[in-house]
């Protein structure tokens, strides 16, 4: 699992920068620069609506009486796909926005449950 992700922070910034570029050849500085920013804008409503969203299903989930595991779960990937969408580039842009939206989360979600349902069961959670 390090490994994938060393790969990744290594590897991506680069992809990004030549995604960038071409892009930029392709459609202009200024649509590509415009592009960036629209995203950025977008994603940032998009993560304070599903933020508060979350938000509200953990506080009636809590007064309930019950776990909120599933959100809370919910709100770990709409932080990261917020974060994802901070960093300048389509990749990342593409995934955070997966993130954010709920039915594209909910794969990811199932299987981050899966993944985490194993190593607590397998002993390797620390």
């Amino acid at each position: 699992m390090f490994r994938w992700l060393l790969l990744a922070i290594l590897i991506l910034p680069f992809l990004e920068l030549l995604l960038l570029i071409e892009l930029g050849k392709s459609i202009g500085t200024g649509l590509t620069i415009g592009l960036i920013l629209f995203t950025a804008v977008v994603g940032t409503y998009i993560t304070r609506w599903q933020g508060l969203s979350i938000l509200f299903r953990i506080q009636s989930e809590l007064a309930n009486g019950r776990v909120p595991g599933n959100e809370l779960l919910d709100g770990c990937l709409i932080l990261v796909g917020a974060v994802l969408l901070l960093t300048p580039g389509l990749i990342t842009d593409t995934v955070g926005f997966c993130l954010l939206l709920p039915a594209s989360r909910r794969p990811v979600s199932r299987w981050m449950k899966k993944r985490l349902q194993v190593y607590v069961l397998s002993g390797r959670w620390r």
